[in-house]
């Protein structure tokens, strides 16, 4: 195991104790566990807070997104596994400014049991909230049963609409409601091409053997929907832009957000070289790109992959997306 780490169980709170050093100005631990993280200014009076967490792993995926304009907070779990109730709970409470929490998160077993014992518990302290999950990849579920799949990178667009919805002064309804609409209009798919190494075990999360590819990957090394000899840049794009453009019944005259996400391993070089692929393919189907996003976003440790998630657009969900948002991971201006 090649990593830059102590103690294995000490690595997610040292790195943890990293982002609060390096980051005291936009983000604050409540109270004495350090795995809940809020807004430097929370609790925000008279404003929805928002609530995210997940295993550790996908930085920045979920903790670098709390910020003005994103999260309000996030509860943070060991590697690949879920925060406790009692996390998510004291995150609710201390992000609560009397307006009500969204739950927005993963559709990963887990994750959902110890979000709804959280929610139970707010009930008894009479804060209300709301759940929304992320459930964009394509390939975990068909069409038909897209309330069932995974939640991957494409939660970032749920994110920023639930943020900026948040921060102009929506209800907890409405602000759920932006979720939901962002979350039921984006689709993403991912290619894996080396396994991650837990860091706890030194094991690898799944075999994928040398010149191969898996198509329809999840981010913690789930099975995709096809495993085949490694294709080149512009056959990988193809196959998943075609996917989602079908998912998501696109059609010449739409307009879309594009996010071209490395999965930790993957040199930001070939992140262009994949977005250029996809630029042309939607271009020739007239369909436009209004925004961009090309970088890290949704990682799984060292995992050497990419994944292509696209937002169709409508101009409310197009302004969500342009509002100022700001976190140690994340700069809208």
């Amino acid at each position: 195991m090649r990593k830059i780490i102590n103690a294995p169980e000490k690595f997610v709170d040292e790195m943890i104790d990293g982002i609060l050093l390096a980051h005291p100005e936009q983000v604050k631990t409540p109270g004495e566990d350090k795995r809940i993280l809020v807004r430097a200014d929370a609790p925000v009076a008279g404003k929805v807070g928002i609530v995210t967490g997940g295993g550790s792993g996908h930085l920045p995926l979920f903790k670098g997104y709390v910020g003005q304009g994103l999260c309000s907070g996030v509860a943070i779990g060991n590697v690949f596994s879920s925060p406790s109730s009692q996390q998510i709970f004291e995150a609710t409470q201390a992000v609560d400014g009397g307006a009500g929490v969204l739950y927005l998160y993963g559709n990963y077993g887990g994750d959902v049991f110890n979000f709804d014992l959280a929610a139970d518990l707010a009930e008894l302290e009479d804060i209300q909230t709301m759940t929304v999950l992320g459930r964009d990849d394509v390939a975990s579920q068909p069409n038909e049963r897209k309330h069932d799949r995974r939640g991957v990178a494409g939660i970032l667009f749920a994110y920023k609409g639930a943020g900026a919805a948040a921060e102009r002064g929506d209800t907890l309804e409405e602000v759920a409601a932006v979720a939901e609409d962002m979350v039921e209009h984006s689709a993403t798919m991912g290619i894996g091409l080396a396994p991650t190494v837990l860091p706890t075990t030194g094991a690898k999360s799944f075999d994928l053997p040398d010149g191969e590819m898996e198509i329809g990957i999840g981010i913690h090394g789930e099975p995709g929907i096809h495993r085949g000899p490694l294709e080149t840049a512009d056959q990988i794009t193809s196959r998943l832009v075609d996917a989602l453009v079908a998912d998501l019944g696109l059609v010449s005259g739409d307009a879309v957000a594009i996010l071209v996400n490395g999965l930790g391993a993957t040199p930001l070089e070939e992140l262009y070289v994949m977005f250029r692929k996809a630029h042309e393919i939607l271009s020739a189907q007239g369909i436009t790109i209004e925004k961009k996003y090309i970088g890290e976003y949704a990682t799984s440790l060292e995992m050497a992959g990419a994944s292509i998630s696209l937002l169709k657009l409508n101009d409310e969900r197009l302004a969500l997306l342009n509002a100022p948002a700001r976190s140690p991971f994340f700069l809208e201006a």
